[in-house]
């Protein structure tokens, strides 16, 4: 990435004018462990060194990920809490009396779990609420609607993974969760890229060249088609 310094303060500057905008004070996000929070950390301790929270919000994750998460933490000199939401997931899914019949509908209970916490916490300290989630994620919908897709604004949404990785670097993030692979954390040793069938570095390179192997650039576009729901305001009837 050619001017990586000032790429980064184009978007410490953005995110300042999105809060005072909303005569907001300041940003809460996730610390999920993985690189895209710890890079939205990052930014938000430049954009607000005094005024940003982060939270780890394990649900039966693996404990790595708050070690991880709290590594990040101390390596900004972030403020950070933490809400452990396994119980409340137990007593959501216990009181949902319906048979489960798709996977997926019961493990994104975690992410909307995540981002009702957030939003408690940026509604009481007149924050907002930062989203991690890159553009190769953006690109094939690989994010949760309403939950890692609910919030305030979302400044990696123009940078696909590979780039993620040199704004870490750059943000001084522990080589450690630079280099881990990439998962969701929504359920026991799942990653990112068997989830997709593809590895970033083809995606990334789709999104930025239109080049790849036939058949991943057809389950790429393929993929953009059926998650465009996710990534627009739900429509308005209007007579």
């Amino acid at each position: 990435m050619e001017n990586i310094d000032l790429v980064i303060e184009k978007i410490v500057d953005w995110m300042k004018e999105i809060v005072k905008g909303a005569k907001a004070e300041g940003l809460v996000f996730g610390l999920s462990g993985g690189i895209d929070s710890a890079v939205i950390a990052g930014l938000a301790k430049l954009a607000f060194p005094e005024n940003s929270l982060g939270v780890i919000m394990p649900c039966y994750s693996d404990p790595i990920d708050e070690e991880h998460g709290i590594l990040v933490a101390r390596s900004l000199d972030l403020q950070f809490t933490k809400v452990d939401l396994s119980r409340t997931f137990d007593v959501l899914v216990s009181s949902i009396d319906e048979e489960n019949k798709n996977k997926m509908a019961k493990i994104n209970l975690k992410p909307r779990l995540r981002m009702t916490t957030l939003h408690y916490f940026a509604q009481n300290n007149n924050y907002l609420v930062a989203g991690s989630t890159n553009k190769s994620e953006f690109t094939v919908g690989y994010f949760t609607k309403f939950g890692d897709s609910g919030v305030d604004m979302l400044p990696l949404a123009s940078f696909v993974k590979t780039e993620i990785r040199e704004l870490a670097r750059r943000l001084n993030i522990p080589d450690i969760i630079i280099e881990k692979l990439p998962t969701a954390g929504l359920y026991s040793n799942q990653n990112d890229e068997e989830d997709l069938g593809f590895s970033y570095d083809i995606l990334d390179e789709y999104i930025k060249t239109g080049k790849g192997p036939k058949e991943i650039i057809e389950k790429i576009e393929r993929m953009y088609k059926n998650s465009e729901h996710k990534r627009t305001y739900p429509p308005i009837f209007e007579l």
